[in-house]
């Protein structure tokens, strides 16, 4: 009779393999969710809808592009002196002029009534002034023919005086002839001292009124010319060399004293006038550089004046050509210019896109080197142009960035491009 064999019990069962095994894979499931996988959020894009942009080394400068408007350089501006209707006008808008063509002519009967009447007035006074002029001089020759005579007196009385003194030293005449006799003489002499005296008193007072009556004259003569001026003022007339502009005026229109009525371009050169956001008044200054492209050519500019009123949330400056002028431009014209804020320095510099609305320059989505992704990094922007945003932190050369706008992509963490 056989002996019965113990059947020793298997330890790995295929059961027990396959529950090992699926615990295994279970653990190690939940070691991915929580530890491997990738739990960032993300979009699905098609990248032929993205701008792409690349990193760049090169050279930056600030500045933002303004508006110019072309004016001459210098201009001068017509108005009415005095006021009056329009008589005739002799030349039109856009003619060019020479100092003194007269533009057009105004009529004021009031101004030349009381012209001819102040004129006579004037007149009437110089004449009568003239009178006491001549007057003046008058009672000078009277004078001097008063000293004359008593002069030809005294040699009378010299004479007389001398015969009696010799008679009268040989006893031949009494006293009294000889004291009546010195008496006469003594008499003229002390005469003609007080004329003397007169005279030069006189001298001295004719010659002030006659200055006196000259100044008045003068004045009086500065008047009429005053007068005939603001006559000839009616004739508006070309101070300079130019061309008109801005002129309008149609015979029998009224014209008031002081109203502008048009202005001379001066064939000088050109400036450009623009307008400037108030948020940069303090960062605009006098001989601050700047530039505009016109014809495939770069010309470059200087800020020669600034108008620190501010209106509208905008202040105005002028700028001047500091070399040659570009020869097609014309007054009116606007041209758009880049006004610098600094000198080209090196930086680290990327496009401008639309990304920097959503983002404010504080992220940027970086394209990875295989070219499948591009997720979300910290970035910090500084200065920017018309062009490109300067880069100070977060991003390397020859990186590759997505510079479109952000607006659909929901803040996701990770942009994944779809084949």
């Amino acid at each position: 009779m056989g002996m019965d064999r113990v059947i020793e019990k298997k330890k790995w069962t295929t059961k027990k393999i396959v529950n090992i095994s699926a615990v295994a894979l279970f653990l190690f499931f939940l070691v991915y969710l929580l530890f491997i996988r990738d739990r960032s959020s993300r979009l699905y894009v098609d990248p032929a809808q993205l701008s792409l942009a690349t990193v760049l080394e090169d050279k930056f400068q600030e500045f933002i592009p303004v508006d110019g408007v072309v004016f001459p350089k210098n201009t001068v501006y017509i108005d009415a002196v005095q006021g009056g209707i329009v008589e005739k006008v002799y030349v039109e808008d856009g003619a060019l002029l020479d100092p003194g063509d007269t533009i057009l002519k105004l009529s004021n009967a009031n101004l030349e009534l009381s012209f001819m009447e102040q004129e006579t007035r004037i007149y009437e006074a110089i004449n009568n002034l003239e009178n006491t002029k001549i007057g003046l001089e008058t009672n000078k020759f009277v004078r001097q023919k008063e000293i004359v005579q008593l002069q030809y007196e005294i040699d009378l009385t010299r004479m007389d005086f001398d015969r009696k003194k010799q008679l009268y030293d040989e006893k031949v005449i009494s006293s009294k002839e000889f004291e009546d006799a010195k008496r006469d003489f003594d008499f003229t002499i002390r005469q003609l001292q007080i004329s003397l005296e007169l005279q030069k008193l006189d001298s001295i007072a004719t010659a002030k009124r006659s200055r006196q009556i000259d100044m008045t004259i003068g004045r009086m003569d500065n008047n009429l010319d005053l007068l005939r001026t603001n006559l000839e003022n009616l004739y508006i007339k070309s101070p300079s060399f130019g061309q008109l502009s801005s002129f309008s005026a149609e015979i029998g229109e009224t014209k008031s004293a002081g109203e502008h009525l048009g202005q001379i371009d001066m064939k000088d050169g050109f400036k450009l006038r623009a307008n400037i956001d108030e948020r940069y008044i303090s960062r605009v200054h006098e001989g601050q550089e700047a530039e505009f492209d016109f014809a495939g050519k770069a010309y470059m500019l200087e800020v020669s004046k600034i108008y620190t009123d501010v209106t509208n949330g905008s202040f105005q400056i002028d700028l001047l050509f500091t070399g040659e002028e570009p020869g097609q431009i014309k007054r009116g014209q606007t041209l758009q210019i880049r006004l610098k804020f600094s000198s080209p320095t090196d930086a680290l510099i990327v496009k401008r896109g639309g990304f920097f609305q959503e983002t404010g320059g504080k992220w940027i989505y970086v394209v990875d080197p295989s070219g499948e992704y591009a997720v979300k990094r910290t970035i910090k922007i500084g200065r920017q142009n018309t062009y490109y945003y300067e880069v100070l932190e977060g991003l390397n050369p020859g990186e590759k960035v997505v510079v479109s706008s952000y607006d659909s992509f929901g803040n996701k963490d990770k942009l994944v491009f779809k084949d």
